[in-house]
């Protein structure tokens, strides 16, 4: 059977580096995410690590460095491309369209699936259709894995703070991503609502799905992580698997 580390690299970050006036938020990073697996990025406050997802994501040009992603260069794509390629992302601090339905978010999460035009909405063309019709159904479906099918008409914003966090990820996974970033899921969950992210996002792994994860809830990133890299004030310092890194005197002394 194929190790964590036999895999294949998904997602190749080459000394990254950015700065903002004279701080450097991060510095020379170089992180190899393997296809398929969990791979977790902890570390303090104002580490850096939302500042690499933001560089993958194209939202921050890094000052140096490189990334390449299933054989291509992301720093030739504009951020809309990004979830084109397959890479998509939930945010640090909740963003989901609060006024609008359930339904209606996890829609605009497969709109890079829907091939729409004038023509086509001009005319109600069969092709068109047979696009809503399958949009209903992976909105249903991913309802129903993500626990909020009988929430679907109901106002995002209305939902409990648990379940506003599922229809975030439904939002980001819905798109059918070779991978998916989560940017501190469990902040702000309660221990339940805690064990059942956990459980989707194996379920995610499950799939096929890559994770790259960023994440405070430490018992959380020990139990579903299969490797772990560690930064502080914008640096890489330890990485390995969970065992190999709870048991690193720097992180040790970190966390």
């Amino acid at each position: 059977m194929m190790t964590e580390n036999e895999k294949d690299i998904l997602m190749d970050i080459q000394n990254v580096t950015v700065k903002f006036g004279g701080l450097t938020a991060a510095s020379e990073i170089d992180l190899e995410i393997r296809e398929g697996i969990i791979h977790s990025l902890i570390g303090p406050n104002g580490a850096g690590k939302t500042t690499i997802f933001n560089v993958i994501t194209r939202v921050i040009e890094p000052s140096e460095g490189e990334i390449t992603f299933d054989g291509r260069d992301l720093m030739k794509l504009q951020p809309h491309q990004i979830i084109q390629i397959g890479i998509s992302r939930t945010f640090q601090n909740l963003e989901i369209f609060k006024l609008m339905s359930v339904r209606d978010n996890l829609l605009v999460g497969d709109h890079v699936n829907v091939d729409t035009g004038w023509f086509k909405e001009a005319f109600q063309t069969s092709k068109l259709e047979s696009e809503e019709k399958d949009a209903s159904t992976k909105v249903e479906e991913m309802a129903e894995f993500l626990g909020i099918k009988n929430r679907l008409n109901s106002f995002a914003g209305m939902l409990p703070y648990g379940l506003q966090k599922m229809v975030e990820i439904g939002r980001a996974l819905i798109s059918s991503p070779k991978i998916l970033l989560l940017d501190e899921p469990a902040a702000g969950l309660n221990p339940s609502e805690t064990d059942f992210l956990k459980e989707i996002i194996m379920k995610i792994k499950e799939r096929g799905i890559t994770v790259f994860l960023v994440e405070h809830d430490m018992s959380l990133v020990m139990d579903i992580s299969d490797y772990i890299s560690v930064m502080n004030f914008g640096k890489k310092i330890a990485e390995g698997t969970p065992d190999v890194v709870k048991n690193d005197p720097e992180v040790i002394r970190l966390i």
